[in-house]
Formats: C-alpha cells, structure tokens, sequence
C-alpha cells in the first residue's frame, strides 16, 4: 500500500450524541459498538441503519462504571475496562447487568484499568497503564510502572510489567507475538507469546516523534499495525519492518508543540488531552475495521460525540468478534 493518505474531506461521521466513545468495535452485521460515559456507564451500539442501542449498566448504589477499553464476547455480552478510581474489569449483559470480571491480580486491587481484549482463543488480555496516582503523574517518559494481565483457564495473572504507560495490545494474526503500545515511552513493543500465554522479553517495533503518543491498534492484512496517536492526532501506519506511515492527520503545531514542549519538561498533564486544536477530528484514540469487506476504518475518540470513517485499501484484519451480534 504505497503513498496512500487520507484528506480530511475523505472522512464523515456516524453516530450522535455518543459520551468519550474512546474504544469502537465492529461486526460482521456492520454495527459498531463504542465506550459510553452517559448515565451509569456502558456501550453504545450503531446498527448498520443507523439505529443506536445504548446497553447502560443497571446501578442500584449510585456506582458508574466509566468504560475505557471494551471487549465483545461470544455471548453477546461486554467486558469494560473501568477507568474510574477502584479500577477492574466489569462484565455488561445486555440486559444492563453489571458484575465484577477482574477486580484484583495476584492479591492487589486492579487501579484504573485501560483496556480489556478477547483473543481468538478465547482469552483476555487487560492493561493496566500506570499505579501511580493521579494516573496523570505517569504522563512522563521516566514513569514504566505499567502492566499486562491475562486472564484464561489458569487464571488471572501479571505477564509483562514495567511498561511505560501501557495502552492498547493486540495478539498478532500469527499467534506469535503481542503487541502492545506504550504511550508515554512513544513507542509500540511486542512480546514474544508462548503456547502458555507467558511472554518473552520486550522488543521494540519502532518509536514515535514529537507530538505523537500511540494509543489504539489494529492489524491489517497485510501484517501491518494501524495506530491512534492521541495530541498528533493522527492515524499512523507501522509496516511489519517498522517504517511508519502517516494515514490521517488532523494537527494544529502550535498545539502539538506545546505539548511536546510540557512532555520534555514533565510537566504533561490532562489539559494536554483534554483540549485539541484540529480540523475536524476530536482526539482520536482508537480504531476498528469494519463494513462488508473490513475496508472501512472507524475512529473512536476521546472528545467527540461521533464516530469518524473513511475507505481503506486494505482490509483489516478479521477480530475475535467479527461475527458476534
């Protein structure tokens, strides 16, 4: 896939009223799901027509779980990664039904969790981004006090710690390899992945630049890794050597640099995340591909209240939830 790049003109939107849809999701039916902040908390559902579906987290004491990541299950049913302050792993029925998945890993309280996978072999993958709190303190490219847990028929357990500000991770399409971004270590890793699920040592896929701090992933099929760079906001493509590629982008410089400018002085803080100067796109933070043939590439987005899209000349690779309804 040579030279191709995304105009902002190129990309619209699906989707109203949505609250921090910071993860998407799609199937095979065309729907979509994404995080949702509003109420008690839960997921958002698009049909292919449109039609929106909000599965809100039934709460009798007040609790509002605030999903970062989320995860779909064979049963239709959802694991949120809750970035509130107790952290954990919440299991969403459709129904509404909330219960506990993950709440602890190895005899401590999980803090606030970022993100929660399902692979294809039916086993979940958690990241925990920092201890550290507030987790803004972690903003810094001398804090990796991160982690990734699995959770599968042994059990939930630790596999890799130290990592510097663990975000979203995806199993390769071979089986051998998770990969992993690091956000404020700006760099996208992976671990070699044995038959047991215990990882190897960390490797370096490649490093990002000024402005760039990688957050979502996808693979597509050709063995390349889509990420989300939150601030740059950009869409950036890694080939399997680990030549990048920018897709999309949607930078204001005097914004991004003075992020950059905080980052180098560890003074980072939310503010930098939390106000964007763009065009068109709200801090994109996550992607899924979707549509009948895996060609349309969605954008999550930690400030917006839609979802982005465009046409992709490659297809993504087919998720462990693709023909879940």
């Amino acid at each position: 896939m040579a030279d191709f790049t995304v105009d902002l003109d190129r990309i619209d939107f699906i989707g109203t009223g949505l609250t921090r849809p910071e993860c998407v999701l799609a199937t095979a039916d065309g729907s979509l799901y994404c995080s949702d902040w509003s109420g008690a908390g839960g997921v958002m559902k698009i049909a292919a027509d449109g039609t929106q579906t909000l599965y809100e987290a039934k709460s009798d004491d007040g609790f509002q779980v605030r999903p970062n990541g989320i995860a779909l299950l064979g049963d239709g049913s959802f694991l949120l990664a809750h970035l509130g302050d107790t952290g954990g792993v919440f299991r969403l029925a459709r129904d509404g039904t909330l219960s506990p998945y993950l709440t602890e890993v190895d005899g401590t309280a999980l803090p606030p969790t970022n993100f929660a996978m399902a692979d294809h072999r039916g086993r979940v993958w958690v990241t925990v981004s920092t201890r550290l709190e507030p987790r803004a303190r972690a903003y810094r490219a001398d804090v990796a006090d991160g982690f990734i847990v699995l959770a599968d028929g042994g059990g939930a357990r630790i596999v890799a710690d130290g990592i510097g500000y663990t975000n979203e991770c995806q199993v390769h399409p071979s089986g051998e390899w998770l990969y992993c971004n690091e956000t404020f270590a700006r760099r996208l890793s992976r671990f070699p992945l044995s038959e047991d699920g215990s990882l190897g040592p960390r490797e370096t896929v490649t490093e990002f630049g000024g402005g760039a701090f990688p957050d979502g992933m996808v693979f597509d099929e050709e063995g390349a890794v889509w990420v989300t760079a939150v601030v740059a906001n950009q869409v950036i493509r890694v080939a399997p050597d680990g030549s990048q590629q920018i897709i999309v982008s949607d930078s204001d410089p005097e914004h991004v640099a003075a992020a950059e400018a905080a980052f180098q002085a560890g003074e980072m803080g939310r503010p930098h995340l939390d106000k964007i100067a763009s065009v068109k796109l709200r801090n994109i933070s996550s992607l899924a591909f979707g549509g009948t043939d895996r060609r349309t590439c969605y954008l999550g987005c930690l400030l917006g209240d839609r979802i982005a899209r465009f046409e992709s000349p490659v297809r993504g690779v087919e998720p462990a939830h693709w023909g879940v309804v």
